[in-house]
């Protein structure tokens, strides 16, 4: 029997390459340049399943114009509003994400932006490289406390639990927490957190405000010239979630006002490209979407999505499926 054909579309870690070499019969992108819409729809006409990413854009135009031949779409992610899911659902195609195993790295992350927002550790190390520091002095680059402060967080699922922990736990922080569906509160109390009734009430009372929401229209803009104005005087806000969950517009004209004091970025709407106002701006410390790029969660997130297409053809329930 034929091995099944599938195309990555970008590269991966090269033991999850390695794999699936031995499994199927793939065609890699060994340029890594990503691919475009045209790309994609002859891939879906060509391959039996294709293993796209993040930086690739699958609305239903792609599913559109060519017989579509691929069964299943092995997402390298957990995110998937990259990819019109109804289209793919409408031609019988098979969608799977990988939850789970990017939770830790990608609520380091926030961590990570959360300390270097407040304490200016961009804005600082930029100074010192650029060789301006003049030595220490007590009124130099003075930033906010992090310990004892209060965090609120949007989306209470596995990664806003691990980051709720990390702030509580390692920080002290006091953690509230607005979640569409209840949590109970025994399992909020596990991370020193407690939920709100309204996305406003958390707002209202956070010093930093941290994004832990899925993408797509249901959460388009989800942080508004109005949500950013009903944040407390003074707070932040960190987004390790997916770019379009904030109005970048609204959220520059935000700070330029000072009606929040910055902001710590990993997503962007329009990934790869930032505005240019964003990338500017020393109370904002932006980074290039490295929320789940580490070694070690990069390849597991490959071997989920290996597992999921082996699982798939092999006609065994698909652990991951989104639909």
């Amino acid at each position: 029997m034929s091995k099944p054909r599938i195309l990555v579309t970008r590269r991966w870690p090269a033991t999850v390459e390695a794999v699936l070499a031995e499994r199927f019969d793939v065609t890699f992108n060994p340029d890594d340049i990503p691919l475009g819409e045209n790309e994609l729809r002859l891939a879906l006409s060509t391959y039996d399943a294709v293993l796209p990413t993040v930086s690739d854009r699958l609305p239903a135009a792609v599913f559109d114009g060519l017989p579509v031949v691929t069964k299943i779409l092995g997402n390298f992610g957990v995110g998937y509003n990259h990819i019109d899911i109804a289209a793919a659902k409408e031609r019988g195609i098979a969608v799977t994400n990988t939850p789970g195993v990017l939770t830790d790295c990608t609520a380091d992350i926030a961590m990570l932006l959360l300390l270097s927002v407040a304490r200016r550790g961009g804005e600082g190390e930029r100074q010192l490289r650029a060789g301006e520091w003049k030595g220490w002095c007590p009124t130099h680059m003075v930033g906010t406390k992090v310990t004892g402060k209060t965090v609120g967080i949007i989306g209470f699922g596995r990664i806003g639990k691990a980051f709720a922990q990390r702030c509580h736990y390692g920080f002290g922080m006091d953690v509230v927490f607005f979640n569409r569906s209840p949590i109970d509160p025994a399992e909020a109390a596990r991370y020193g957190a407690r939920q709100l009734p309204t996305m406003e009430a958390v707002l209202a009372v956070a010093d930093f405000v941290s994004l832990h929401c899925p993408g797509g229209a249901e959460n388009r803009h989800l942080m508004n010239a109005a949500r950013l104005a009903a944040m407390k005087p003074g707070a932040f806000l960190i987004n390790t979630a997916r770019g379009d969950v904030v109005d970048e517009a609204a959220l520059i004209a935000a700070l330029k006002a000072g009606t929040i004091r910055g902001a710590g970025l990993d997503v962007y709407e329009a990934e790869p490209d930032v505005p240019e106002t964003l990338r500017r701006m020393e109370n904002v410390m932006v980074l290039p979407h490295l929320g789940s790029a580490t070694e070690e969660t990069r390849t597991a997130m490959g071997m989920q999505v290996v597992d999921n297409v082996t699982a798939f053809f092999e006609g065994r329930d698909v652990p991951d499926r989104v639909v």
